[in-house]
């Protein structure tokens, strides 16, 4: 039964990922395509963090913490970007 439920999880991981891609790719703005990459980054914890259950480990917590300040940083940036030029 868990072998299907984490097959489950890959999957919908899987084309969450694709999915996310393709809205980077097309935009059609700055805006689409920053929280598509987020989207994307937190896919990827999602999946690290599933791969840790389905391994009964930890060792790549500190990915996932690089990649949850990576996708932190990354938003702040970009508001702040999106901000003073919406101002001008």
């Amino acid at each position: 039964m868990n072998e299907w439920v984490f097959l489950a999880v890959g999957v919908m991981l899987t084309s969450a990922s694709v999915l996310a891609l393709f809205r980077i790719i097309q935009g059609p703005s700055i805006l689409d395509r920053m929280i598509a990459s987020d989207m994307l980054l937190t896919t990827m914890i999602c999946a690290l963090g599933a791969e840790m259950v389905y391994n009964s480990h930890t060792k790549t917590l500190p990915a996932m913490l690089v990649l949850a300040t990576t996708a932190f940083l990354g938003s702040v940036v970009v508001a702040r970007y999106v901000s003073r030029n919406s101002h001008s």
